[in-house]
């Protein structure tokens, strides 16, 4: 009695120490892999296992981080879902006649904070001797052995997701620092004594799908843009920066806006696969000498224009359809305008005039058009306009990208056409 007593106290200091050693591990910085190595080793050296497989869940898939002594043909007949997703405790296989289970003695079904997470097949060696099954008869510790294996796999998985999202995090704010350097500050935007210049941009996420510009063009010819990309996040700020690369490389003094804008269109459709991707935007030119506006709207919020001399306020609408949602744009229809001196135009993206309140969406237009009758000069405007999207965004009423490019024209055209 005294030996056997003595035999179960070694018996279970044999199963402590490896608990011990795997808890030990664990600790350590090891993969998922090594790991393995090592359940495996202890299994069949130290049990008597001789048949293993493991399986996890990965989102909504099993894998097989684990398979010893089993052929790959019988791996071939087990279908988790199907074989063993009914299993919610230890199962004994002790007669069952489904060939996927040939040589396992038992399932042990495996639980991370009351969720299902894993299952884990054992079957004895061929060539054990009689007696009671050494897999059977250590099940309660293979479980015990199998729930630390799996707490560290999960763990590693958790991990990996950090890191995952940490560097996609530094990506962002990578991508965030390269998009803010192509967005033009109000001393960039200023290109001619003949306009003033002002802007506002609060990108809704870490990078926006907005682009705004001015763009000199000739000592007497000015060109400016504002464009909005469809979508959010970092698909939506690669596709405007590379609208921002051919506007500035197709815009020219002379080139006709119907012919910018389908090639515009055209390359559009070549960068995007599909035609969930479009751009609306506003592409205009100023003529310093005639003093005149020309203009296509692609399908964007119409910019407001205040005329100071005659105090009328008026939308720039005339266009064609956004960009990238047909292969090849119908009609396009140049809008034209002559501009009086103090004249004011403001274009904006969405983000400032759609709001967020709660049951629907609200548009807000004409609080712009009571601001450009209210106000006196460019900066006045804007400031207005910058304390309205910023009020909007802390009521977190804002859902996109606000920009707005304010322009007021500091002279009339130095020789108008009758």
């Amino acid at each position: 009695m005294e030996n056997l007593d003595q035999n179960i106290v070694r018996l279970y200091k044999e199963k402590l120490n490896m608990l011990l050693e795997v808890a030990q591990v664990i600790n350590e910085e090891h993969s998922v892999d090594e790991l393995m190595l090592e359940f495996e080793t202890l299994l069949k050296d130290a049990i008597g296992v001789g048949k293993i497989l493991v399986y996890t869940r990965s989102g909504n898939h099993w894998n097989c981080i684990l398979s010893s002594g089993v052929s790959m043909s019988q791996l071939d007949l087990i279908d988790v879902t199907r074989d063993l997703s009914y299993v919610s405790k230890i199962e004994t296989l002790t007669f069952n006649d489904n060939p996927a289970f040939d040589g396992i003695d038992a399932i042990i079904p495996l639980f991370h904070k009351f969720k299902n997470i894993g299952y884990v097949l054992v079957g004895d060696r061929s060539e054990i001797e009689p007696g009671v099954s050494p897999t059977l008869r250590n099940l309660k510790f293979i479980q015990i052995l199998c729930n630390l294996i799996v707490v560290f796999v999960e763990g590693k998985k958790v991990q990996e997701k950090l890191i995952k999202q940490q560097a996609m995090q530094g990506e962002l704010r990578l991508a965030s620092k390269i998009q803010a350097g192509l967005i033009p500050s109000d001393m960039e935007l200023a290109v001619s004594s003949f306009t003033k210049v002002r802007s506002i941009y609060h990108p809704h996420q870490d990078v926006g799908g907005d682009y705004y510009d001015v763009i000199k063009l000739s000592p007497y010819m000015v060109g400016f843009c504002m464009a909005d990309v469809s979508g959010k996040g970092i698909s939506s700020a690669l596709l405007m920066s590379n609208f921002q690369a051919m506007l500035r490389s197709l815009f020219t003094a002379h080139v006709p806006l119907e012919k910018l804008v389908r090639e515009l269109n055209q390359m559009i459709c070549r960068n995007v696969a599909s035609n969930d991707k479009f751009i609306t935007c506003f592409i205009g030119r100023y003529n310093l000498i005639t003093g005149r506006l020309s203009y296509v709207n692609a399908g964007h919020l119409a910019p407001i224009v205040h005329d100071i001399y005659t105090n009328e306020i008026s939308e720039l609408q005339e266009g064609c359809i956004a960009l990238g949602m047909l292969d090849f744009i119908p009609t396009i229809e140049v809008g034209g305008k002559i501009i009086s001196k103090g004249t004011r135009l403001v274009a904006f993206t969405d983000g400032l005039v759609e709001l967020d309140q709660g049951e629907f969406v609200s548009r807000s237009i004409d609080d712009i058009k009571h601001l450009m009758y209210e106000t006196y000069g460019i900066d006045e405007l804007m400031d207005h306009i910058s304390t309205m999207a910023t009020e909007n965004m802390v009521r977190e009423k804002v859902f996109d990208d606000v920009s707005v490019l304010g322009i007021e024209f500091l002279r009339k055209g130095i020789m108008r056409l009758r």
